[in-house]
């Protein structure tokens, strides 16, 4: 079989998903990201609970053949709120792993408007966990309030700081130290998973093996952008490092050379 070749121009925004442009909704101040209504949550627990949980680990098992390794990493947290940072490869296994990882703590994942923007989808995906960014000021207040809510909890907040998706790259791409600002603000734990892509005997596409790391904690001893920068320096070593442990380039990823004027 021949090997599919991607040809990139820019690390931190070219995309690769393959979804078709959507009209994206805007997330103003008037979004509702704490969902008062007792029916709403109660939806909400079925949906995530009876539907995405166990499609998630069907889903893992049948289709990528995923397994983590340094899982129990995760039990120095002691029961309480963190956050998981995590390379951006795989479209249906981004959204069903980090379910998997943290069980039986729910998943909230920040996302872009766009990923709620699917016409009929809106609300199943917002009720499984999604916190769609902010698109004004105004929201920026609500959308803050809701990730400590959730931290508060115990629950996980998942976050794909190379924001675009490149399907089984077996690199890490650089990104920005921003996204840290969430458990730096917090002081909550960091932890973060590098998927990794292995071949298969009998199946083209490769198993996944996600390698679980941390806890990260802020360095107070910084300032908040210095902690910001330290965690993010932190975080990325470590996954690059997981990354070298890919056996299998699925597909392939060149840089467009830039012509000459």
């Amino acid at each position: 079989m021949k090997q599919k070749t991607i040809y990139y121009e820019d690390e931190l925004n070219d995309e690769f998903s393959g979804e078709a442009p959507r009209k994206t909704i805007k997330i103003d101040g008037d979004f509702e990201y704490i969902k008062r209504s007792p029916f709403w949550n109660l939806c909400a627990f079925f949906a995530y609970r009876a539907i995405m949980v166990p499609f998630a680990f069907i889903y893992n098992k049948l289709v990528l053949r995923q397994k983590f390794i340094n899982k129990s990493c995760l039990k120095k947290s002691r029961g309480g709120g963190y956050f998981v940072y995590a390379n951006h490869t795989l479209k249906a296994g981004d959204a069903f792993i980090p379910n998997m990882l943290n069980m039986p703590r729910k998943t909230y994942t920040i996302v872009h408007p766009d990923n709620i923007s699917l016409k009929g989808a809106k609300n199943f995906i917002l009720m499984n966990g999604a916190i769609p960014l902010p698109s004004t000021t105004t929201a920026t207040k609500n959308f803050m309030e809701a990730i400590e809510k959730r931290v508060v909890e115990g629950n996980a907040i998942q976050i794909y700081p190379e924001a675009h998706i490149w399907p089984y790259y077996t690199k890490i791409r650089p990104f920005k130290a921003i996204s840290f600002r969430y458990p730096v603000k917090l002081d909550e734990a960091v932890y973060c998973f590098t998927n990794t892509f292995h071949k298969r005997k009998f199946c083209k596409k490769p198993k996944v093996i996600t390698y679980v790391d941390g806890p990260f904690y802020p360095n107070k001893e910084l300032s908040p952008k210095e902690q910001e920068q330290d965690l993010r320096d932190r975080v990325y070593e470590t996954m690059c490092k997981r990354a070298e442990l890919n056996t299998y380039e699925f597909i392939k990823y060149e840089r467009k050379e830039k012509k000459d004027d």
